[in-house]
C-alpha cells in the first residue's frame, strides 16, 4: 500500500490498517487520528508533523522514522519499534508505549508526560530536556541515554537501570529512585530535593553541585561518588544519620589515585616440613616487603548490571569473583602476583574442587599466596563463593 491509497481509505472513514506495509512513505503533517496499524511496518517513514492522536500503533515498526513535531498524545503503541527514530520536540502525552523499543532514538525536547514506558528500552537514547512529569518507567532500560536538563517530578522509576546515563541537571524533586542502579551515572547539578534513593547503587556517580537537600541515602552504595559542592542540607546518609556539616564531614570513600609506579615486589616463599604441605595452588606463607593492599571480599555481581549472574553456577560464579579481584588490583597498579594472602568463602564444600580449578589458572602452585578456605552457613546476596585478597606493592 502507498501513502495516497492509506490517506484515500483514511478519509473514506475506514481506520483499520492492519499488518500493512507502508516503509519509506511520506505522511508528513498528515492528519491520521484513531487510526489503527496493528503490526504495519513503517520503517524509515516520514510521519514530521502528522497527528495521530489516540492511533494504535501496538506491535508497528517505526525504525529510522521522522516523527518529529509529530502529535501523538495518548496513542497505543504497545511493543513499538521506534529505534533511530527521530521523535524531537513530539508530543506523548498519555501515551502508552509500555516494552517500546526507543534505544537509540532522538526524544530532544518532547513532551513525554505521564507517558507509559513500563519495561522500554531506551538505551542510548537521546532524552536531553524531555519532560517525562508523571511519567511511569518501571523497569525500563536507559543504560547511556543523555536525560541531560530532562524533568521527572512525579516520575515512577522503580528497577530502573540508569547505569552511565548523563542526568546533569536534571529535575528529580521527590522521585523515588530506591534500588535504582545510578552506577557511573551522571548527576552533576541535577536537583534532587527529597529525592528517595534508599538502597540505590551509585557507584562512581558524580554528584557534584548537586542538591540533595531532605534526600534520602539510606543504605545507598556511594563508593567511588563524587560530591563536591553538592547541597546536603537535611540528607539522610547511608549510615542512617542525617547530614550535618561539620570540620568532619561525612566521607564519601574517595579513593586515593592509583600508583603512579608498580615496581616487582620482593617476596620470600616460606616452607616447612612442621606444618601441612600445601594441596593446592597456594603457599603456606609469603613474606613480603611494601605497601599492602587489603581488598574486601568479593563475590559474583556483574558491575555493568549491578546484580548476581549464574546464581546457582559456582564455576561462573568463581570466574565472576576473580574478574573483580583483577580489577581491583589493576586500579591500585597491582596484578595477581602481588597477592600475599587469599581467603576463600563457601556456602558448600563440596564446591571446593570447582572453585579451586577457576582459582588455579590466576596463580601458579610455586609462586601462589597463602590461602584459607571455609566453609560458612550464609554468603551475602546466597552467593556460593566470596573470596578476599591481602596484597604487597613494593614502593
Amino acid at each position: 500500500m502507498d501513502a495516497k491509497t492509506l490517506l484515500e481509505k483514511y478519509a473514506a472513514g475506514e481506520r483499520k490498517f492492519h499488518s500493512v506495509h507502508l516503509g519509506g512513505v511520506e505522511l508528513k503533517s498528515a492528519e491520521l487520528s484513531e487510526i489503527d496499524l496493528y503490526n504495519s511496518n513503517l520503517n524509515g517513514a516520514d510521519l514530521s508533523d502528522a497527528i495521530l492522536i489516540k492511533a494504535k500503533l501496538n506491535h508497528v515498526v517505526l525504525t529510522r522514522a521522522c516523527l518529529k513535531d509529530a502529535d501523538l498524545r495518548l496513542i497505543e503503541g504497545s511493543s513499538i519499534n521506534l529505534s533511530w527514530a527521530d521523535l524531537n520536540s513530539a508530543w506523548f502525552i498519555g501515551a502508552n508505549l509500555s516494552n517500546a523499543n526507543l534505544s537509540n532514538a532522538s526524544i530532544y525536547q518532547a513532551n513525554l508526560n505521564r507517558i507509559n514506558l513500563d519495561s522500554a528500552n531506551l538505551t542510548g537514547a537521546n532524552l536531553a530536556e524531555t519532560d517525562l512529569t508523571q511519567a511511569n518507567l518501571t523497569s525500563a532500560s536507559l543504560q547511556n541515554a543523555n536525560l541531560q536538563k530532562a524533568k521527572f517530578r512525579g516520575a515512577n522509576l522503580d528497577k530502573c537501570n540508569l547505569s552511565g546515563v548523563n542526568l546533569a541537571e536534571a529535575d528529580l524533586v521527590g522521585v523515588f529512585l530506591g534500588n535504582v542502579t545510578l552506577r557511573n551515572a551522571c548527576l552533576q547539578g541535577a536537583n534532587l530535593e527529597r529525592a528517595c534513593l534508599e538502597n540505590a547503587n551509585l557507584m562512581n556517580a558524580n554528584l557534584d553541585g548537586a542538591k540533595l537537600r531532605r534526600a534520602d541515602l539510606t543504605g545507598a552504595n556511594i563508593y567511588g561518588a563524587t560530591f563536591e559542592n553538592a547541597d546536603l542540607t537535611g540528607a539522610i546518609m547511608p549510615d542512617g544519620e542525617v547530614y550535618k556539616l561539620t570540620s568532619t564531614s561525612w566521607e564519601f570513600n574517595q579513593q586515593e589515585a592509583p600508583l603512579n609506579k608498580v615496581v616487582s615486589m620482593t617476596n620470600k616463599v616460606i616452607r616447612t616440613d612442621k606444618a601441612p604441605a600445601p594441596v593446592g595452588p597456594y603457599n603456606q606463607a609469603i613474606l613480603a616487603t611494601g605497601q599492602m593492599l587489603f581488598v574486601a571480599g568479593q563475590i559474583a555481581i556483574d558491575p555493568r548490571l549491578g546484580d548476581v549472574l549464574y546464581t546457582d553456577d559456582v564455576v561462573k560464579q568463581t570466574e565472576q569473583v576473580m574478574a573483580n579481584l583483577e580489577a581491583i588490583l589493576t586500579e591500585a597498579g597491582a596484578t595477581f602476583e602481588d597477592v600475599v594472602k587469599t581467603t576463600v568463602f563457601l556456602a558448600d564444600m563440596n564446591d571446593f574442587a570447582a572453585v579451586n580449578a577457576v582459582y588455579g589458572k590466576y596463580f601458579s602452585e610455586d609462586t601462589a599466596p597463602a590461602r584459607a578456605c571455609v566453609q560458612v552457613s550464609r554468603l551475602p546476596k546466597n552467593v556460593l563463593v566470596e573470596i578476599d585478597c591481602i596484597a604487597v606493592i613494593a614502593g
